[in-house]
């Protein structure tokens, strides 16, 4: 095979993955360690990898979750491609970032060496640019929830209206009247009761619902 001319050999090609999960009525994402001395020294950053030569980005995304963060989301989607020229200090290198979301139970469980969740407020300072990463993947998060079913995503496989509004207003930083928010999310047809109740708790238990579809759609705009 023919190498492409020098002049186009001038960048590589990353991934980063933005994963969101919420924790005590917070939103959260995962952040690992980096170390590159001397431009970073143990600070946080989203878990990332160049992509090889037999890879596209998917492939890649899934393998950095898989191999570096031992994590696998219920949702995982691409975010953008941030290309400023000076965005890494070693090279030049191009991300293409992707945003997931897995249900609370993963973060309860999850337990790695180098990486955890944290709330988004811990994060003041990050490697690279993945502040401004993190800044539109939870721009996008927040709008998303407008218009599909990606709430879904951040929940158990069954909950209560409660918890469903608790979503929405942790990732949109609000409050919605409670009578109005359930009208609305009713009137999709997005949801359906299971039958069962919770359990474990002092007052009456509220009905379990789940999502009648369990792959993301879209609806009519929420906002």
């Amino acid at each position: 095979m023919q190498k492409a001319p020098e002049k186009f050999r001038f960048a590589a090609v990353a991934v980063d993955v933005v994963v969101f999960g919420i924790r005590d009525n917070e939103l959260c994402v995962l952040v690992d360690t980096v170390h590159r001395p001397p431009h970073y020294d143990n600070i946080p950053g989203f878990p990332g990898a160049m992509v090889l030569p037999e890879e596209n980005t998917d492939e890649a995304a899934a393998r950095v979750l898989r191999d570096k963060v031992a994590l696998q989301p219920i949702h995982l989607e691409q975010l953008y491609t941030f290309s400023e020229k000076d965005r890494d200090a070693r090279n030049r290198v191009v991300s293409v970032a992707y945003m997931g979301c897995v249900r609370p139970n993963q973060i309860e469980t999850y337990d790695h060496a180098s990486a955890s969740f944290v709330p988004l407020r811990s994060l003041k300072k990050m490697a690279y640019d993945h502040i401004s990463m993190l800044q539109l993947a939870e721009k996008r998060l927040a709008g998303k929830l407008e218009y599909t079913t990606i709430a879904q995503f951040l929940l158990p496989t069954h909950f209560t209206l409660t918890e469903l509004q608790n979503v929405y207003e942790i990732v949109k930083r609000t409050t919605f009247d409670k009578r109005n928010f359930r009208k609305k999310i009713l009137a999709l047809d997005i949801i359906a009761e299971t039958g069962e109740v919770q359990s474990g708790v002092q007052n009456r238990p509220a009905a379990l619902h789940k999502f009648v579809k369990s792959t993301i759609q879209k609806i009519e705009f929420l906002g």
